[in-house]
């Protein structure tokens, strides 16, 4: 089954194929974890590069840190429709953008990224895409659908029927799923920024959304150091994935490799050297 956005895998282990006739929709599949991350190292160079002219953020460490480590467990980047399991041929990150600040006043679109992508290039990708739509007017294909949906009176429930329904066989246009933010690798969205705690967010059942992230406001974590108990400040990250993609085992791999950027960034400066195929296409 041929899809614009991704290749069907045809020979996944066979509990993941059943577990997918057994828990058929998304929500229904979702574990959560919540990823404590060390802010100091990360902190120390974002310093770093600030006084080389070279401002880094927060988020773009996480996202970098994310697509570095797609790039070696692609098996992140899968998703399930209709029970069958693809590998997605993009990478794409869908993210709210709050216009003016107003937290009663936001859009959501998607960013794409290369796997190649280093810290810097994730950062000017997200600067960009966060200048863009903060304007009044844009050009979000994503808010440009939503209005026709909106436009017509009995519309959006005939036509949301039949995005799910072309969706599930494989027939949604490239057109569309290219202005859809349920179409993605990851959702990230950063609650820290309205001074919020993090959440575990649903991943959607429209779309090919695997995993959802979710930043929220630092905390102090007890950990035991030399006998004796310290605090360390930490940005906590609500993670929500879909069990059907790949393994338990898979997953913690995958974070502890992420972990690992978080903890020296400076290994996101290049571009990833070996891109690791899916290895069930």
């Amino acid at each position: 089954m041929k899809r614009a956005d991704g290749v069907l895998l045809r020979h996944t282990d066979p509990m993941y194929r059943v577990a997918a006739h057994i828990m058929a929709k998304r929500s229904d599949s979702m574990n959560s974890i919540t990823l404590d991350i060390p802010l100091a190292p990360m902190d120390a160079y974002i310093r770093e590069k600030k006084k080389e002219g070279r401002p880094v953020s927060h988020m773009a460490v996480i996202m970098a840190a994310y697509i570095r480590t797609m790039a070696e467990y692609p098996a992140l980047n899968r998703f399930i429709v209709n029970k069958r399991a693809y590998s997605r041929n993009e990478v794409a990150v869908g993210m709210v953008v709050l216009r003016g600040g107003k937290a009663d006043d936001g859009t959501m679109s998607k960013i794409w990224f290369e796997k190649t992508d280093d810290v810097f290039t994730v950062e000017e990708k997200i600067q960009k895409y966060v200048s863009d739509n903060r304007r009044e007017v844009t050009d979000n294909p994503t808010d440009k659908l939503i209005e026709k949906l909106v436009s017509i009176p009995g519309l959006l429930r005939g036509a949301v029927c039949v995005l799910k329904w072309a969706d599930k066989h494989n027939l949604l246009p490239k057109s569309i799923i290219d202005a859809s933010p349920f179409h993605v690798s990851m959702v990230f969205t950063n609650l820290a920024s309205i001074r919020t705690n993090h959440i575990y967010h649903h991943c959607y059942d429209f779309g090919t959304t695997s995993v959802v992230m979710a930043a929220g406001n630092t905390r102090e974590i007890p950990k035991r150091r030399g006998g004796e108990i310290v605090f360390e400040k930490c940005l906590p990250l609500g993670v929500v994935m879909d069990e059907r993609i790949c393994s338990g085992s898979y997953f913690a791999m995958a974070f502890r490799r992420m972990k690992q950027y978080f903890a020296n960034p400076a290994l996101l400066e290049e571009p990833a050297t070996e891109i690791v195929p899916d290895p069930e296409l």
